[in-house]
This record gives C-alpha cells, structure tokens and sequence, in this order.
C-alpha cells in the first residue's frame, strides 16, 4: 500500500474561534473510522497551539507553515522550530511557492530550514515548483532538478524518508486551475526517478504529495496516480466538508 498524506495549508485564514470550529466539524465528519491516509491541518502561527491543543480525533496532525533554522535570538517576525513543537505540531511547511516569490527564500535557507527540522524530530514538507514561464519554456525538469538537489543537500539515507516532498506548479496555486492528469504522471514519474539516483535505498518510501488548486471534484483523478502520495491543499482545505471529502477519496484510492 502506498503512503498517502492528505493536508491542507490554511495560509493566512482563520482566526482561534474558526480554528476550533473547524477542528469540531471535521471530529464529526471523521468519526471512529480509522484512516490509512496521514490528516494534517497548518493553520497560520497564530492558530497552531490553539489547534494542537484542542479536543481531536487522534488522527488528526497540527503544522506550521514555516519557520526559523535558528533555535533563538534577534530574528524579529520569525518563529523558531521549539516554539513550534510546543504547540503540538509534527509537520512543518518551507519553500512554499509564496515564501520563495514574496519573500525571497533561496533554496539554500530552505536546506538549512529542512535539516534544522529534521534534527528537532520533525517532518519537513518541502515544496517545489516551476512558474508558468518556466513550463512554457520547458524548464521545468530543471528547475525541479535544482530545487530538489540543493533543498535536499546534506539529507541522508537515514533521515530522508521523514521528508515530505510536494510539487506545486506555481501557475495552479489558487488559480483554480490544475495541471492535466498527464502533467502530473510525468512530473511526479520525473521526480521519484531523480530521488531514485539521490537515494537509491529510500526513493519508493518518500512522498510525494501533489499540490495546486486540488478540491473534492479533481482529487480522485490526480489521487489515483501511482507516484502521487497525496496532497497538499488551499482554498479547499477551509471548508471541513470539502476537505474530509478529499480524505474520503484519497481512502478509496489506496
């Protein structure tokens, strides 16, 4: 059985109170069924220690949407990996594609990022993806050749399975438009066959989520992909119907 790990990135959405009423609502949904497929909810920082400490099916993960590689000191606006496991969370997002444009994350920060979380005990989920520009001018194995190798540099064979990594083409992050079934296959079937030159032991345990504009009507197709482990969601990720609807497929699909 492949690893599957549905989770959805709430960006900067939802305050304690819809936190918590989202947290119930999908308790509800979920009920005593026991899933095979990882749930991970990332509220914004100020929502984390709210959502790790609420009341929860036990199957649901707390992360963050980023973090400092530092442990502490005078980093204004930034918050440390400590802070983090405080508030319960074992998944923390970098490199998101909004990191990278808006505020200018190199991919070498991103590889300190990723193993300042890897020795803390936590899962980096490590994003990556090309512009539309970039697809266009079919540059996209290069571009996902170079984010991987040096977001991955220094990782070893021992500590990569705890790596989650999700492609997102930048052109389908909240556009509402997905790339094709046939986009996907190949990306995806690139990836894990470069993983499989970098990490010959470990390439087929790594997951490899997929991300961009993903929601309960395309999730069965893109799902249901070989060298897809899952997802990682936005807009439909705040709404507890649509996102445990998504969790439904991705169940049916293993």
């Amino acid at each position: 059985m492949k690893r599957m790990l549905i989770a959805g990135n709430w960006k900067m959405n939802k305050n304690n109170r819809e936190t918590l009423d989202f947290i119930s609502k999908l308790n509800d949904l979920l009920g005593d069924k026991k899933y095979n497929s990882g749930i991970l909810i990332c509220p914004p920082f100020s929502s984390i220690y709210t959502a790790g400490n609420a009341e929860k099916n036990n199957q649901i993960n707390v992360g963050a949407q980023n973090c400092y590689f530092e442990p502490k000191g005078a980093f204004t606006g930034e918050i440390s990996i400590d802070m983090i496991k405080e508030s319960k969370c074992n998944y923390i997002i970098i490199g998101h594609s909004e990191r990278r444009a808006i505020f200018n994350e190199s991919d070498e920060l991103i590889n300190k990022k990723t193993h300042a979380i890897l020795k803390s005990g936590l899962n980096p989920i490590l994003c990556i993806g090309e512009s539309l520009d970039e697809r266009q001018t079919n540059k996209t194995e290069e571009i996902l050749t170079h984010q991987i190798t040096e977001g991955f540099k220094g990782i070893s064979e021992d500590e990569v399975e705890k790596v989650v990594l999700a492609y997102e083409p930048v052109w389908a992050i909240g556009t509402g438009i997905s790339a094709t079934e046939e986009q996907i296959v190949e990306t995806h079937n690139f990836i894990r066959n470069l993983l499989s030159s970098l990490y010959p032991n470990q390439f087929k345990n790594i997951i490899i989520q997929y991300g961009g504009s993903v929601n309960k009507a395309n999730a069965d197709s893109i799902l249901k992909i070989e060298n897809v482990n899952g997802a990682l969601i936005g807009g439909a990720a705040l709404i507890a119907e649509d996102f445990y609807q998504i969790i439904e497929t991705a169940e049916k699909s293993l």
